[in-house]
């Protein structure tokens, strides 16, 4: 050795240490064994812009990280580079424009010009190259302030002075992502030149920093003006001003400038500031209202979101859940979507707030609106074009009676139309289940299931809601479901799509549209997280008096449970992991049940105040113990049965319910389903086999089995008797007696009616929307068909599945829905236009 100290051996360590005196980051992968670095083959770092604050975080993340030192040489054939990194871009002046020359680092021209040259056949030259983005001021999980938030990471490239601010303001909140490794020699194939492979790789590095960084903090969308002036070009968008300007006796400008007011009515005005401070400020209100956010499959996220279009599809329990998925997607180091939200929600200061986050606004019907139909179109197909993630809910509104509710077809439609017109990146759904313990509409809802007329929003309301900052809220829970690729969805369910019209939705396109959101209503569902609430609902409500002893009580848990875990619903859906006394104790903390104090054993009850509430988080989880309900019902009404007819009735009823609970199994595969749960019920004692024969029995009518047996059906007798009141009434009105509206209001108002006359517990039980997905199945299955008067029709099979629907009602039940449908009331409900 010289004994010479280099400026770089002294300077670059204490400048590291000194920075990490500030610097905070969050690293991706968060294990090493995640990346799969070959260990026989040597690293180079990539870095995108020549920072000296990214170099030192680098050389500190590799060292903490353990793996190969960014500072360490690197032998590159006969000569040894000094480092093992080099920048991507040009050097920059200290306002950020570009400077000339160093177009190429030497070290990337080394690198290249070696694999080249290399041509041995055994053990040739290759290096694993290892791209490193590090964004400051995008962490997530950090508590930053909103001064901080207004000037985090944009697409925008720093210069030395800004960097510098990032480092100030940001330098607590730093994301280092690694990517998985790329060989170099096999990215350069045999043939190629050096200047041509230089460009090359300069190509795919900057393709891959810049979906990095997208995937990130999202495109580089253009100012809202800009993406209103892009809109009013599309030529669909000028073809319909032309067709306004004639309609309405106007001129192309007057009919322009409605467009153009339509498009700012609509469009959304993106700040990743104000994102970052929304992020803050919802931190905040999260802690204070609910007890965690449990988030389950979200890393399947990071793996498909580059590249890929996401288009997010959640349920719709509450208006949180517009700020909560946004918010998780945002810590999770992605892009907060775009969110489709409806008019009513363009308040006052709230808009504002909520467009600048990605919210883009639409009325709720285009009716009579053609222009305006026109430009909401071609915004999103923009929207889309960019490469900006979405997010809407195809249920259209927010579910009140707890249920998924059947999807819309709407702004699905128009994303599936987009992708057929251009579909130069893959577009893949996300559905989202979110599941709360109490939501902060839950009165509201009620009191809207009893009839009386939804609140209209406004900020007042908004502001009044801060109240309910100070209750309990329990937890939520998030849970990506199974993601559906549309390009394959289209090739199987409409094969011709690449060839159709893109101008014009087809018959085809629609069809496959119905057929997308039944299929996306059915993942969501199968991403349904079983809390404890929901299980206390489930056990609960059944009993007459919504009270049970306690030790009943865990008993009735521990058979859902089983249920669960030993005939699973789906490999998505999440079982709750408390044991059976942790879920009434957890209860008992949020008030949702009481405990009375009693010699023979404790009473666990519903408060009177909360039952009503109950039934919503009940419906939530229905569709994962439809099928327990049915057999339970079916076997606590008729004792024994053979296997052959059980299998004969649930076929005949999950023909109705699979509508209205959107369940997963096609017909085929229900006896295997059937057999997963009998086997679950014989195992815990609730079924029994008498005589090692093929029928299956109920246990002794005093024991405690049997009754519980009778509760586990009774989750499901609303849902069944909705469909033998509809089949009853049309077999008492008879064929061609009743229109499609008609049945649907006398279903209505003869429920309504039943509610209050007789037991039925639950406020959704008249929901007329209920009744319509009913009645829309049966004519699907062709039970029903409309004549040209609009009339409805059907034969001897719809008897069929009222006699199955028989089999699993008490008769006490069957007696009074029968009495009512064949009523003076019913017939004069008929007779009303």
């Amino acid at each position: 050795m010289s004994g010479t100290l280099k400026v770089s051996d002294w300077f670059l360590p204490l400048a590291r240490r000194l920075l990490y005196f500030w610097v905070r980051t969050s690293v991706f992968p968060e294990t090493v064994d995640e990346l799969g670095l070959d260990p026989a083959k040597p690293v180079c770092y990539v870095l995108q812009d020549r920072h000296l604050s990214n170099l030192l975080v680098l050389f500190e993340e590799s060292r903490r990280a353990e793996l190969p030192l960014a500072e360490a040489p690197l032998a590159v054939g006969g000569q040894r580079l000094p480092r093992s990194f080099f920048f991507l871009n040009r050097d920059r002046s200290p306002a950020g424009r570009a400077r000339d020359g160093n177009a190429q680092s030497a070290s990337l021209v080394a690198l290249v010009r070696e694999t080249l040259a290399d041509q041995r056949v055994e053990l040739p030259f290759d290096v694993q190259l290892v791209p490193v983005l590090i964004l400051w001021g995008r962490a997530p999980g950090k508590q930053d302030s909103i001064l901080r938030a207004l000037f985090a990471e944009t697409w925008r490239p720093p210069g030395t002075w800004r960097q510098l601010l990032a480092i100030v303001l940001h330098g607590r909140n730093v994301l280092v992502r690694y990517s998985a490794p790329i060989s170099l020699r096999k990215l350069l194939h045999e043939g190629i030149g050096e200047e041509q492979a230089l460009r090359k790789l300069s190509r795919v590095l900057r393709v891959h920093f810049r979906r990095q960084r997208q995937m990130a903090i999202g495109p580089d969308l253009s100012h809202r003006n800009t993406q209103v002036g892009a809109v009013l070009a599309g030529e669909r968008v000028r073809v319909a001003i032309a067709s306004e300007a004639a309609a309405r006796g106007i001129s192309i400008e007057e009919a322009r400038e409605s467009a153009g007011r339509f498009a700012l009515e609509i469009a959304s005005d993106y700040s990743y500031g104000a994102v970052r401070a929304l992020e803050l400020l919802l931190t905040w209100l999260w802690l204070r209202l609910y007890d965690g956010i449990e988030v389950h499959n979200i890393d399947a996220l990071t793996r498909i979101a580059p590249g890929h279009e996401m288009v997010y599809v959640p349920c719709h329990r509450s208006h949180i859940d517009y700020l909560l998925l946004s918010y998780l997607i945002h810590r999770h180091g992605l892009t907060p979507p775009h969110i489709a939200a409806g008019a009513n929600l363009n308040l006052p200061v709230v808009g504002a707030l909520l467009r600048r986050c990605g919210a883009f606004f639409l009325r709720r019907s285009f009716k009579g609106e053609p222009l305006y139909a026109a430009v909401f179109d071609e915004y999103l197909h923009l929207i889309l074009a960019r490469g900006f993630p979405l997010e809407y809910f195809i249920e259209g509104g927010r579910s009140r009676s707890g249920r998924m509710l059947a999807p819309k077809a709407g702004i699905l439609g128009m994303t599936v139309q987009s992708f057929i017109r251009e579909h130069r990146r893959p577009l893949v759904f996300v559905p989202v289940y979110i599941g709360y313990e109490k939501v902060l509409e839950g009165r509201s809802y009620l009191a809207e299931l009893t009839g009386k007329p939804k609140q209209s929003e406004s900020l007042w309301g908004v502001l009044k809601s801060v109240r309910s900052i100070k209750r309990v809220f329990g937890k939520v829970h998030v849970n990506i479901g199974e993601p559906l690729a549309l390009a394959a969805f289209l090739d199987v369910r409409y094969p011709s799509w690449r060839d159709a019209d893109a101008d014009c939705p087809s018959p085809g396109s629609r069809s496959v549209t119905r057929s997308a959101a039944v299929e996306l209503a059915k993942r969501i569902n199968e991403a349904a997280v079983v809390n404890p609430v929901n299980l206390i609902a489930l056990a609960l409500l059944a009993t007459p008096k919504h009270t049970a002893d306690e030790q009943a009580l865990q008993r009735m848990i521990e058979h859902y449970q089983a249920l669960l875990r030993d005939a699973s619903y789906a490999p998505t859906s999440i079982a709750c992991a408390l044991d059976a006394p942790a879920i009434v104790a957890y209860a008992e903390r949020l008030a949702i049940v009481e405990r009375f104090a009693d010699p023979l054993g404790d009473l666990i009850r519903v408060p009177a105040r909360q039952a009503p509430l109950l039934a919503y988080f009940r419906n939530n989880v229905l569709h994962l113990f439809a099928l327990p309900a049915v057999i339970a019902c079916l076997l606590s009404h008729n004792r024994r049965l053979d296997d052959g007819r059980v299998t004969q009735a649930v076929r005949g009823i999950y023909g109705l319910m699979r509508a209205e609970l959107f369940l997963r199994w096609p017909v085929e595969e229900l006896p295997a389903a059937s057999a997963a749960v009998v086997r679950v019920l014989l195992a815990r004692g609730l079924l029994r086999r008498p005589d090692a024969s093929d029928g299956l029995a109920a246990p002794e009518p005093v024991s405690p089995e049997f009754a519980e047996l009778n509760l586990l059906g009774e989750s499901i007798r609303p849902l069944l008797e909705r469909h033998f009141l509809t089949l009853a009434l049309l077999e008492q009105q008879g064929s061609g007696r009743l229109t499609r509206q008609a049945l649907e209001d006398n279903c209505h108002r003869l429920a309504q009616r039943l509610a209050l006359l007789y037991d039925f517990n639950s406020a959704e039980f008249a929901e007329k929307a209920t009744f319509s997905a009913i009645i829309a199945k049966l004519m699907e299955a062709e039970f029903l068909c409309e004549d040209e008067a609009g009339r409805l029709h059907f034969d001897d099979r719809l008897m069929a599945p009222l006699a199955d629907a028989e089999l699993v009602l008490a008769s006490a039940a069957r007696q009074a829905i029968r009495r009512m449908a064949g009523s003076s009331v019913a017939v004069q409900l008929a007779a009303a236009p």
